[in-house]
């Protein structure tokens, strides 16, 4: 089956790119201004689809098996973007939105209202026995070990609140420790945040206590408040296994590291 209806909902075109065109107008021109000039003129044409237009298809693709059935299938959406590249160009801009993509994605992140609930997940490039043999990730992907046993892989590590909304979110090789992104992940956020066993750290809840976060992984007898809410953690749990068997974000098929990146934004993107 190349696509998944029933979790599609209706998609506003309209004003959805009026946030992504605006976002890009903003971030695009800051985002060069910080780059080195390595001193070479270069030419800059003016491509024919515009980053936000790039970023609505993503978006709109998000729920599909493959982009390849997607932008061959889906003809009638062509009205919308009337200076619509072949398939091939089409994949050939992808690298060189992932950074536009990335913050788009990171503007479109809840604030938190004090409870969160973290969680990583696996994200499998390649079956176990073919590991030796793998080379499309060689040099990014490292082996790690979840709950339910080793792989080869990234890790993705979310951060979300009561209502299911992304906080945060990171994504890193398979061999790091759940709790080396935690930091990063709860940067500006107070409150509590939940957590399962792997989060467990004396000297973690103490740095992040300096910020006034509380990190619980365990409960004990006079925490029947914290029990309620450590019963949530289904929440997050719930997100991760929708991104992974319904919106198909964890399979071998990716050949290039930025269109890995960009599938993987896309859809945390679709969800929000």
């Amino acid at each position: 089956m190349p696509y998944f209806s029933t979790s599609l909902p209706t998609i506003n075109l309209t004003r959805l790119f009026c946030e992504a065109d605006d976002f890009c107008n903003a971030f695009i021109p800051a985002w060069e201004k910080t780059q080195l000039n390595d001193g070479c003129k270069k030419r800059r044409r003016t491509r024919s689809l515009s980053p936000s237009e790039i970023i609505i298809v993503l978006y709109h693709s998000s729920g599909y098996r493959t982009f390849k059935w997607f932008y061959t299938h889906h003809q009638h959406l062509s009205q919308a973007f009337p200076k619509l590249v072949p398939y091939n160009r089409f994949i050939e801009l992808l690298p060189d939105i992932l950074i536009s993509l990335t913050f788009f994605m990171k503007s479109r992140c809840a604030t938190g209202k004090g409870i969160a609930f973290i969680d990583s997940t696996p994200l499998r490039v390649c079956d176990n026995l073919r590991i030796s043999r793998y080379k499309t990730f060689k040099d990014e992907a490292q082996r790690g070990k979840s709950s339910t046993g080793w792989f080869y892989g990234f890790k993705r590590h979310l951060l979300v609140d009561d209502c299911g909304q992304i906080l945060s979110f990171r994504i890193t090789r398979g061999n790091v420790d759940d709790r080396k992104p935690v930091p990063s992940l709860l940067k500006n956020f107070i409150g509590k945040v939940f957590g399962d066993r792997g989060y467990l750290s004396k000297k973690l809840a103490e740095l992040l206590a300096l910020d006034d976060v509380e990190l619980i992984t365990s409960l004990k007898k006079n925490m029947a408040f914290d029990k309620l809410l450590l019963r949530k953690r289904c929440i997050i749990e719930t997100i991760n296994d929708q991104l992974k068997n319904i919106f198909d974000l964890e399979h071998s098929r990716h050949r290039s590291l930025s269109n890995y990146s960009n599938s993987t934004i896309k859809r945390l993107n679709r969800i929000q």
